[in-house]
């Protein structure tokens, strides 16, 4: 799975997921303590959804030893099925033109396909929308569609479009969409760089929480476009839009990271008043920090949302 020719492997560097996972993710930290919260460790047990084969080990109840493998393998092993408690986890990938600027894009893929990973670890059903004006490709969750996710990952960088996007709610028109697709509660992630007025968006978050998912909102940005280091007078241009704007960077530099830090706070503040976890990421942090960083604001969210 983490092989180099393998589509989407790109996306779980050995080294990261190693460094994450160490102590089978310090002591299931990682797994159990950033999916304890998001729900209960599965059970595999008697469902109709087979899971996997694995072993036979001593003490397993031998009625359950798949006796056809078997024959043909010689061996002994035994059937998982997926339990009832099982969740949906589905990441929503934006993929529009903004995304494409610098690691964006890359940085994002690489943060669904880690978190795909370790819900897939905890046998969850794990699926996945891009999307821009619309939903470009859907992966449905399922047990087995890691590696299809992953494989949609790895093309998603063809799908950012490439003329200039409307002026219009595309969060609210996609996020609406996927609602409908969405009919029993899941974890929902959806990864942006959320390049939309807030009410927008948080009128599109709540199609998706109004189904009683659980939802994650993570915001992708790259550093310069939270610094705006640039120094040259120059032509910028809105990459959904396509508009160019002459700009003297060092007249504006302050007032930009004003707004910036004005729409993160209410974003932050807006999506966590509706019970909605927002985390922000930035792609100059590697995505082992990122991550370890993100898991324990997930648990003390977690922690305050039941006290609350």
């Amino acid at each position: 799975m983490t092989s180099t020719s393998a589509p989407g492997a790109q996306f779980l560097d050995p080294a990261v997921l190693a460094r994450i996972s160490s102590l089978e993710l310090r002591a299931r930290a990682v797994v159990e303590g950033f999916i304890q919260g998001l729900h209960r460790a599965p059970n595999l047990g008697a469902s109709t959804d087979f899971a996997e084969h694995r072993p036979y080990m001593p003490g397993d109840d031998v009625r359950r030893v798949d006796w056809r493998l078997y024959a043909r393998t010689d061996r002994y092993h035994v059937k998982e099925f997926e339990a009832d408690t099982n969740t949906n986890f589905i990441v929503l990938l934006d993929v529009s033109r903004s995304m494409a600027y610098g690691d964006k894009l890359q940085y994002a893929c690489t943060l669904a396909a880690c978190l795909a990973y370790f819900s897939s670890l905890q046998r969850d059903r794990v699926g996945l929308a891009t999307f821009d004006q619309g939903v470009v490709e859907y992966v449905p969750p399922s047990a087995k569609h890691l590696r299809l996710v992953l494989y949609a990952l790895d093309h998603a960088g063809a799908s950012v479009a490439t003329a200039p996007s409307e002026k219009t709610s595309r969060y609210r028109d996609v996020f609406q969409r996927l609602a409908d697709s969405v009919r029993r509660r899941s974890m929902v992630a959806i990864i942006s760089d959320l390049y939309e007025e807030p009410d927008d968006i948080v009128a599109a978050v709540n199609y998706l929480r109004g189904r009683g998912n659980d939802l994650m909102v993570l915001h992708v940005l790259d550093q310069r476009e939270l610094e705006f280091p640039f120094t040259e007078a120059s032509n910028f241009v809105d990459l959904e839009s396509g508009d160019r704007m002459p700009i003297i960077p060092e007249y504006l530099r302050d007032d930009y990271r004003a707004l910036i830090r004005d729409h993160m706070a209410t974003l932050a503040r807006r999506l966590g008043g509706q019970g909605v976890d927002y985390a922000h990421f930035d792609t100059s942090l590697p995505m082992d920090r990122a991550l370890f960083r993100y898991l324990g604001a997930r648990r003390r969210f977690e922690r305050s949302r039941k006290v609350g």
